[in-house]
Parts: structure tokens; sequence; C-alpha cells
């Protein structure tokens, strides 16, 4: 595989720090199966004011970005797949990683995104918040953008025991935004590894 070696871009947005846990496991796994990774935040879209009213918020937001930079169209025509990450907002996808994923016109315009691999993962707070309908939901613009899409399905233990979903990882925070579990973490390393190795085999059949 080291001549089709894959370049996965990971873009997710977090407030809380869930997602960017899960986000840093996709990347992990996307690293252990061979992949060139880059790893991005996307930014915040609310006014300073707002993110007052949350404490740390504004504080989190600094950090990643600092950490991990905001995504570019660029990163995406660079990436042989993407993985987007997100909290759900109302069982579906935040407005800030919805606003980057509407950015990519000018690529799907070019047909720049056809025939890469794509996969999604999630966090909620409560088990039934919304953790299967948001990875679904992302589906619908990876399909208008050509991407072929991968889910986790059940190729991983973890999954089979309720941890995550057949459609993309997931972790379930509480009113404590509390971490994702070990076994939460697992899976999305493996979701990782996952898309990279499909990836992986689209680059070589191109």
């Amino acid at each position: 595989m080291p001549e089709h070696k894959a370049n996965i871009l990971v873009v997710f947005y977090s407030r809380d720090g869930s997602v960017e846990t899960l986000a840093k496991a996709v990347s992990e796994g996307a690293r252990d199966a061979g992949a060139e990774v880059r790893l991005r935040r996307v930014p915040d879209i609310v006014s300073p004011a707002v993110m007052a009213k949350v404490p740390g918020w504004e504080e989190r937001s600094k950090r990643m970005l600092a950490e991990y930079g905001a995504p570019a169209p660029a990163d995406a025509e660079w990436g042989d797949g993407i993985i987007f990450g997100t909290p759900t907002r109302f069982g579906n996808v935040s407005a800030e990683l919805k606003a980057f994923i509407d950015s990519l016109g000018g690529l799907w315009f070019q047909g720049k995104l056809n025939g890469k691999a794509a996969g999604a993962f999630t966090s909620t707070s409560g088990p039934h918040g919304g953790n299967e309908t948001t990875v679904v939901t992302l589906y619908i613009p990876m399909a208008h953008l050509g991407f072929i899409i991968v889910p986790n399905g059940y190729t991983h233990e973890k999954v089979f025991q309720g941890h995550g979903t057949p459609y993309g990882s997931s972790s379930t925070s509480g009113q404590n935004s509390a971490p994702p579990t070990a076994e939460e973490t697992e899976v999305a390393k493996h979701q990782g590894a996952r898309v990279t190795q499909v990836a992986a085999a689209l680059k070589a059949a191109r």
C-alpha cells in the first residue's frame, strides 16, 4: 500500500471537547493504517457575546483553532478521504460544520471530490439525542459532493456491544460533558482505519 498512501482530512466542530476527543481517535486510527492526516477544527460562527454566555467556550475555541487550524477547501482537495465530526444540533449537523461543507461548492462544480471516501462521527448529550440521525444526515451532502460513503457497519465487536453506531462513531456525554469512553474511542480509531483502507484502495484504482 505505501505507493498508494492515503491522505485523510479529519474536519470537526467541537465546543466542549467530546467531538475533539473522537476526532483525535479517528486521526490516530487513520495514521495507524498508514495515512497522512490533517486534523482541522472549523471556526465558530456566533458572536463573542453569545460565546461568553457559556463558561470556557471562547477559551476552548481559541485553543482548538490554535492547535489544529481551520480547514480550507484546499484541505478537502488534498484528502483522498474526509471524515466529518460534529456535535448534534437538534438531531442534525452543527451550523459550524455545515458552513464548511457549504464552502465546497467550487470543488463540487469541478468534480474534485468525486470518488473520495467519506465518513462521519458525532456526540450527543443523551442516548437518543441524534447520534444516528446526525451521521445519516451528513450522508446527504456527501452524496451530492460525489463521495463514496463508508459506514462503520458491524465491523468491530464494540459496535455489537452498543458503542458507536453502524453509521458512524459516536459518544454520549450526558449533562456534564463527560468525555468519550474507552470503548467509544476504540470504535472511532477503527473508523479512521476503515475509511483510510477504502480511500487507499480507491486511490490505487484511480
